[in-house]
């Protein structure tokens, strides 16, 4: 587990450099970008994909199940390609969101992170998914897009939520039989929630704030 100094100095970065050092952080970064017409269809596919496992439960295929997991596996299922064995394997029909149609340049961003060295690997945790591979947004909800992050800094542990649009999704980081871990919640419930510290609020200390992934177009 990440120690919460390493959360705290990230914030810390923030306020220090604001948005623009981040933002040139991330046009140095080599890692290929979708365009902006992919950057919507990996939205809609990455919401798509998480309303299938909120619905139906985790796929088999989705091993590492807690919060950086549950992004990390809708990420690169939202990067291939959905043919027809996938939707039935997934349970998704209906009308689909257009395919990426990522160029073989942009092909390596599945299971592709960044880690805090420099090196690459197809695991990552949450603080490092956020430190490396996305870039701050706002502390304010109203600033997030499908697909955003939201990281909350617990002490020795940092938790991610994701925003859909509609309703705040998570992973508990524990499951059972009779509990896959698996959580969708409103905005409102949220914001009233019992423990404050999980209130994605500015005056929250412990709401780190909205994050976006950095191979996004916006």
């Amino acid at each position: 587990m990440r120690s919460a100094l390493a959360a705290c100095a990230l914030l810390a970065a923030q306020h220090a450099f604001g948005l623009d050092a981040l933002s040139a952080r991330a046009d140095a970064d080599p890692t290929p970008k979708l365009s902006s017409g992919q950057t919507d269809a990996f939205r809609a596919w990455m919401v798509r994909i998480i309303d299938a496992q909120l619905v139906a439960g985790p796929t088999p295929r989705w091993e590492q199940r807690d919060c950086a997991g549950l992004v990390r596996f809708a990420v690169a299922e939202a990067l291939r390609a959905h043919d027809t064995g996938w939707l039935n394997a997934n349970g998704i029909g209906g009308r689909l969101p257009p395919e990426l149609e990522l160029t073989p340049e942009q092909q390596p961003l599945r299971h592709n992170w960044r880690l805090a060295d420099g090196k690459r690997s197809s695991y990552v945790g949450a603080l490092e998914l956020v430190q490396e591979n996305a870039a701050f947004v706002s502390h304010e909800l109203n600033a997030a897009a499908p697909g955003d992050l939201l990281l909350f800094d617990q002490g020795d542990d940092q938790h991610l939520m994701v925003w859909t649009g509609r309703y705040i999704a998570y992973h508990t980081g524990t499951s059972s039989n009779r509990d896959n871990g698996l959580r969708a919640v409103s905005v409102k419930e949220l914001m009233n929630w019992r423990d404050t510290r999980w209130q994605p609020a500015a005056r929250n200390p412990n709401f780190l704030g909205v994050y976006r992934l950095r191979f996004l177009a916006r």
